[in-house]
């Protein structure tokens, strides 16, 4: 399964509420990843740019953005951020059909 990193800013009035009512957003979102099919890998709070990071595995890109998208219009996050993640060998996989693609790059003449 499709495995994406997860990265979420809260708006100043989410922070404040949780530091009011402290709360394990992990489980928050449980259910509705799983709901679209999917796991949460590990999930983590941060500080610097983002206040949570987290790897969940979706089924699809679909799937993954009706979450992020779901989460993002919710109002409590300020900005929410999703990267698909490859796995060596898709890496590996991707860097030689790129090299095969016969593609050329522009030249200044």
């Amino acid at each position: 399964m499709p495995s994406y990193l997860l990265q979420v800013s809260y708006s100043a009035e989410a922070l404040a509420a949780m530091i009011k009512r402290p709360q394990n957003r992990a489980e928050a979102v449980r259910k509705p990843i799983e709901k679209l099919g999917g796991t949460i890998g590990s999930f983590w709070l941060t500080f610097g740019d983002y206040d949570v990071a987290a790897i969940i595995e979706m089924p699809d890109n679909v799937s993954a953005a009706a979450f992020a998208l779901s989460v993002a219009a919710g109002g409590a996050c300020k900005n929410v951020k999703t990267t698909p993640l490859l796995s060596v060998e898709e890496g590996l996989a991707a860097m030689k059909k790129a090299g095969d693609s016969g593609y050329k790059p522009a030249t200044a003449k």
